[in-house]
């Protein structure tokens, strides 16, 4: 499709061209489409490899994941003390790319960008985690629709995006038996909770 776009785009006119690039810019949309699904399959049916983990250095590893995301940007990071946690390594993992790479795309209109990461206490059988930002937030009236596959809050033209990531965390946490769920305001933030179970 990109070799006909580029091929055919010079003997085309104007309005012809507009129509192309439309269709590549589709054909590009669907194939990160498809990618997405499958990786939200995957994550379905991994095998879980469970072994206690130090959340320290696994968000250290997200935040050098993230690092591209991370230039020019003026980010205040509030780290607190993390427990450990027996865990599926590589999937907790995604869930914390997940939630931190939402922190840092929604923040990207603050001036000084805040992200928090921390624990907070829970019921006794269980540890929950946060990771909290003083982005655009959400209406919480439509809290329900956040972690539904292909679910957005935001237009795409505000922010990128497809809207499955918060859906795939979700899911990797229901399989290690825990639970995900959001406090936000409009225009004062978010906090997203996940629960693991002790």
């Amino acid at each position: 499709m990109i070799m006909l776009s580029e091929t055919a785009a010079a003997k085309l006119g104007e309005g012809d061209r507009e129509f192309l690039k439309h269709i590549v810019d589709g054909v590009a949309q669907m194939g990160h489409l498809i990618d997405a699904l499958l990786e939200f399959a995957r994550t379905t049916r991994a095998e879980m490899r469970f072994a206690e983990l130090d959340l320290e250095r696994v968000l250290d590893d997200v935040l050098v994941l993230l690092h591209s995301a991370l230039k020019g940007r003026n980010i205040e990071w509030r780290r607190g003390a993390m427990p450990k946690v027996r865990a599926d390594e590589t999937l907790l993992r995604q869930v914390f790319v997940n939630l931190l790479s939402n922190a840092v795309k929604y923040t990207r209109n603050r001036e000084l960008a805040v992200i928090e990461i921390g624990s907070r206490h829970g019921r006794e059988d269980e540890i929950v985690l946060f990771v909290r930002d003083n982005g655009v937030g959400f209406d919480m009236r439509y809290a329900a629709k956040l972690f539904g596959v292909f679910q957005r809050m935001h237009p795409s033209d505000q922010f990128e995006g497809i809207g499955i990531g918060l859906a795939n965390a979700q899911r990797i946490v229901t399989r290690h038996g825990g639970t995900m769920w959001a406090e936000a305001a409009v225009d004062r933030g978010a906090t997203f909770y996940l629960s693991l179970p002790k």
